[in-house]
């Protein structure tokens, strides 16, 4: 059973990419709306899932808000998959002008000065499009991390799909993806994560909408070993076609303190960082399973199929 799994999954993401690409882009919309409505109204595990972490954004939301909020964030969850399914057929102008970031200076201030930049992002809006953006309008090259995924050859399908679009990605496993993304930031070189969640024990337990979650190590301790420049990013969506951004001011990192206490700062600032890149668009975030460690059971969440939800943040 676990064999058929892996190939169905393979196969609905190969057929995705094989068919969304041809469409046009408002039929595109408008299936990617049509399949939200429809998991939202089977009232699913993960539909209760972002329900329930959406009222930890929106604490003061009614039942009704929150069905709102989930409804509408089933869409944006879609609305990602369309465009990334697409985005190998976009244009450099198409990618421009259905993206907007603000303070883009921070990130260009940090590569100028040859630093190296590390990009950390929460699951907000579209982390995909915002990577083409980077490499085809600014045209910088970068690293990330993706977790193996099950089947390997799903795994390998995201690969070639994020290495096609100007990245280079590597494997969260196997030991060796901390040290190639110092050398990168050695070299003045840019990494992006998305670092808004890490179950594992090597998370950094950080304060977030009034309750513990885990999050990365990784951003924080590979500014402080290589001189990076930690910039948190968040990304949402308008009404229109466009997918909108700011690149926040640098994390620093403290002047005192043992490396785990400044890990444990700097992470906190991203989480506050992030926290409030969501409080303002709670639709945009996708995160579709548990979060916080008073919402874990007594076995750790296995890892699953999709791919968003296997980001890590070194």
């Amino acid at each position: 059973m676990s064999t058929l799994k892996d190939k169905l999954s393979d196969g609905l993401y190969g057929a995705g990419w094989a068919t969304v690409k041809k469409l046009p882009e408002p039929v595109a919309t408008g299936l990617g709306r049509r399949i939200a409505d429809l998991a939202w109204k089977r009232r699913g595990k993960s539909i209760l899932r972002l329900e329930s972490n959406l009222a930890r954004v929106v604490p003061d939301a009614t039942p009704e808000r929150l069905a709102e909020l989930s409804k509408a964030g089933m869409r944006s969850y879609m609305r990602y998959w369309m465009e990334s399914f697409r985005l190998p057929t976009w244009s450099k102008e198409r990618v421009e002008s259905g993206t907007d970031i603000k303070d883009v200076h921070h990130l260009h201030e940090g590569l100028a000065a040859g630093r190296g930049v590390v990009l950390a992002l929460p699951h907000l809006a579209n982390w995909d499009l915002a990577g083409v953006w980077v490499t085809r309008s600014l045209g910088v090259p970068f690293t990330t991390v993706a977790e193996r995924l099950k089947p390997e050859t799903l795994y390998d399908r995201f690969v070639a799909y994020r290495e096609s679009l100007g990245m280079e990605v590597l494997p969260h496993t196997g030991g060796s993806a901390f040290g190639t993304l110092a050398r990168r930031l050695r070299a003045g070189g840019l990494v992006c994560l998305v670092a808004d969640r890490d179950l594992s024990a090597s998370g950094v337990e950080v304060s977030f909408f009034g309750d513990t979650a885990r999050m990365p190590a990784g951003p924080a301790i590979l500014a402080q070993q290589t001189g990076a420049l930690l910039l948190p990013v968040t990304l949402w969506y308008d009404d229109t076609s466009v997918m909108r951004g700011r690149i926040h001011g640098p994390v620093d990192v403290p002047e005192s303190g043992t490396r785990t206490e400044k890990t444990a700062a700097m992470t906190q600032a991203l989480a506050d960082a992030f926290a409030g890149g969501i409080a303002d668009h709670p639709e945009d975030w996708h995160m579709l399973q548990r979060l916080w460690l008073s919402d874990l059971e007594a076995r750790p969440e296995p890892a699953t199929g999709a791919a968003r939800d296997g980001e890590h943040g070194a």
